[in-house]
């Protein structure tokens, strides 16, 4: 994570309503250029994550998760949302091919889901994601930490 200063923010989510709304509050203020790297683990809800930061950008259609494309692009919202998933990627140089570097430094807002396989390619202001079950407080709690540069 590079010697950037950043701040950290925690944010409790006691259902996948919450989870949404969180997610469509920091997307009403994304700006362009910026990468929002989501990690959890199998099933902990960053694609619920994804659905809540589209419509937050405006974005009507509906969002799945790009498994098998690596990419998916909406652009009929306030930014242009480019969603990948790199779940199945082994090695980052892999992610030249869907020409990565034009969207992470493009005028969209990137968001990631799986980032932690291809960290060291990702821009140092990257926005960190973390998405966390903690089975102590119900099935359905998530606790969301966001890492953003200064």
């Amino acid at each position: 994570m590079g010697s950037m200063k950043r701040t950290k923010q925690t944010m409790e989510s006691s259902c996948r309503e919450d989870t949404l709304q969180i997610a469509y509050q920091m997307a009403r203020n994304a700006q362009p250029g910026q990468v929002y790297a989501l990690i959890g683990d199998l099933g902990v809800g960053k694609t619920v994550f994804t659905k809540g930061f589209a419509e937050g950008l405006g974005i009507e259609e509906p969002v799945s998760s790009p498994t098998f494309t690596i990419l998916q692009i909406y652009e009929e919202g306030r930014l242009p949302l480019y969603h990948f998933d790199v779940y199945r990627i082994e090695e980052p140089e892999e992610m030249e091919e869907v020409g990565f570097d034009d969207y992470v430094y493009g005028d969209g807002v990137c968001l990631i889901e799986w980032a932690g396989r291809i960290e060291e390619i990702l821009p140092e202001e990257t926005i960190w994601v973390r998405i966390e079950k903690d089975l102590e407080k119900g099935l359905d709690y998530r606790r969301i930490t966001v890492v953003r540069p200064e």
